[in-house]
């Protein structure tokens, strides 16, 4: 029983600490609007991961919460089961509003890190969203598509940064690379 809690507390210790973790050499944006961000945002293309695995159609919902976080609401369809699955969540920012990086947990007290790389601060259009380390990455926009121009420019960045690009699951068209 004593070996436990020491393995449980380290554990702890890592799932939080993973809340406010930028990879290395990757910067949130700043000059950040949450006002401009809130709304549906449309997968475009993620790095896999098995709480997505199978989804199409995937949308995330953005609110603000009466607490001063933001309601997070992602949804997808999974066609092998022929129905939508749904995850509720909420998400703080770890500094500033003004700075596109936030902790997000959508199981109890457990959270991570939702960093904004990339945003089309002109419009809100688009944007790169990644998690704590490479292993998570996400082409978002407002529409189902996007312009090839635009997702190039996305997955150049993303490159350039050490993200394993080639392994980009698209749910819109892949770009011409």
């Amino acid at each position: 029983m004593y070996v436990v809690w020491p393995l449980l507390t380290a554990l702890l210790i890592s799932l939080t600490g993973c809340a406010t973790h930028l990879p290395h050499g990757v910067q949130p944006v700043t000059g950040f609007d949450v006002a401009r961000y809130l709304g549906r945002w449309h997968e475009i293309a993620r790095l896999e991961h098995r709480f997505e695995r199978g989804l199409t159609q995937v949308t995330a919902d953005y609110q603000r919460r009466d607490d001063g976080g933001i309601r997070v609401i992602n949804r997808g369809f999974d066609a092998e089961q022929q129905r939508w699955q749904s995850a509720e969540g909420r998400a703080y920012f770890v500094q500033t509003p003004d700075i596109g990086h936030l902790k997000v947990s959508f199981f109890g007290p457990f959270y991570s890190s939702y960093v904004i790389l990339a945003l089309d601060q002109r419009n809100y259009q688009y944007a790169l969203v990644t998690g704590p380390d490479r292993d998570y990455l996400w082409l978002l926009a407002r529409q189902p598509q996007l312009a090839d121009a635009i997702k190039r420019e996305l997955v150049d960045k993303a490159r350039s940064l050490g993200y394993p690009v080639e392994q980009l699951l698209w749910l819109d068209t892949p770009p011409a690379l």
